[in-house]
């Protein structure tokens, strides 16, 4: 069954609570998504811990339920 938005939106403000985040459909199948995610929590870290502090707010539900999800990571400026 595919991810609606705000459920992805929702687990990685659990787990990075200042986070700012942007959900956008790459195709209209809530199976592709675009996830831009702004969080202070970031600074000091490269992209790839970045991106593995996402992944793992959204825990085993990537390659399940959350079939694709592009990501973009940025801190506050």
């Amino acid at each position: 069954m595919p991810m609606p938005a705000a459920q992805i939106e929702a687990l990685i403000k659990a787990a990075i609570p200042d986070a700012t985040v942007e959900i956008e459909a790459l195709v209209d199948d809530n199976d592709h998504w675009l996830a831009r995610v702004t969080s202070a929590e970031f600074e000091g870290k490269n992209r790839v811990q970045q991106h593995k502090m996402v992944f793992a707010a959204l825990g085993d539900r990537m390659g399940g339920e959350l079939h694709a999800l592009q990501l973009h990571t940025s801190v506050p400026n």
